[in-house]
């Protein structure tokens, strides 16, 4: 079914996974038999790492505590040309890889991710995880003009030129969202596949935080936005202070158009400093908007060039 000269790589974090980290290696054993599989134990105080093991899994220990550790660690330590990362809770099905994998092997995309919103069990998703979701999704297709359903998925495959050259600094489970982000900002190709979404089995728990990682997340959108979309933020920003300069503006300028005088100077002088903010925000935003053209046209090049050194 697949180039036997093609090496593949699944990816599977975990912490505190020993219920469920047996079923997802037999089961991607069985999908993929030819794939090597590392586990890479985020210091799990159970059986996890010994059960992967048993398993046959390669286990890497990432001792720096977080899902954005965890994964920076694979993209750097592991040398494959699939990825198939997955989370270590046996919600995600084995058998929809292939799937996934069909876009990226046919040159059609540099990420696919598995997403859930359209087909979960009904315990699968909290509401208040859907809302999050959904809130994310809205940020970021906002922010990057696109209309991605499922920015948060943990069951995604990649090529090599995507994990060797994405930029990745997150600590923790906003890590999916920024390495969605990222790739619209280097302009990689995404695609999306539905999946089924499992409900976790009885005795294994989830170790997401909704309002701690939902607020990372939402301070990583805004972070990235600031770094990768400036003239949309700080326009944003100077927008804002535009018209908050107007609005009192207007407050003098009624004023001597009826009387002839002015006696609000503090609102005119406010009204004129909120103006000059503005167009300092509008400034900033255009200079690195500028330089950040300029960086991706270098990337590309970097890139365009890489390719070419290989033929």
């Amino acid at each position: 079914m697949y180039p036997q000269d093609t090496k593949f790589a699944v990816l599977i974090p975990c912490f505190n996974e020993e219920i469920t980290i047996g079923t997802v290696i037999d089961d991607f054993k069985r999908e993929l038999p030819m794939a090597d599989i590392y586990v890479f134990d985020n210091n799990s105080t159970d059986r996890t790492a010994a059960i992967a093991r048993e398993k046959g899994a390669i286990v890497i220990k990432e001792p720096k505590q977080g899902k954005g550790f965890v994964i920076v660690s694979m993209f750097q330590k592991v040398e494959a040309d699939y990825y198939i990362m997955v989370d270590g809770d046996d919600t995600y099905p084995a058998e929809s890889v292939h799937d996934l994998l069909k876009p990226v092997m046919n040159n059609e995309a540099d990420m696919v991710v598995g997403t859930r919103l359209s087909n979960f069990k009904s315990k699968a998703f909290k509401p208040l995880n859907l809302f999050g979701n959904f809130l994310v999704a809205s940020l970021v297709n906002w922010t990057f003009d696109n209309r991605l359903k499922d920015i948060m998925s943990g069951f995604r495959v990649f090529n090599r030129d995507f994990v060797k050259n994405i930029p990745l600094d997150s600590k923790g489970f906003e890590v999916e969202t920024q390495l969605t982000i990222q790739s619209l900002f280097y302009q990689y190709k995404i695609l999306e596949v539905e999946v089924e979404l499992r409900q976790r089995p009885e005795g294994s728990s989830s170790k997401l935080n909704t309002v701690t990682d939902g607020i990372r997340v939402l301070l990583t959108i805004a972070n990235i936005a600031k770094a990768y979309r400036p003239l949309l933020f700080f326009g944003s920003l100077g927008l804002f202070f535009l018209m908050a300069g107007i609005g009192l503006g207007l407050i003098p300028v009624i004023e001597f158009i009826k009387t002839g005088l002015v006696t609000h100077f503090p609102t005119a002088i406010l009204a004129t400093g909120l103006v000059l903010v503005s167009i300092i925000f509008f400034a900033i935003g255009l200079i690195l908007d500028s330089i950040n053209f300029r960086v991706r046209e270098i990337i590309q090049i970097l890139r365009k060039h890489y390719y070419t050194s290989k033929l």
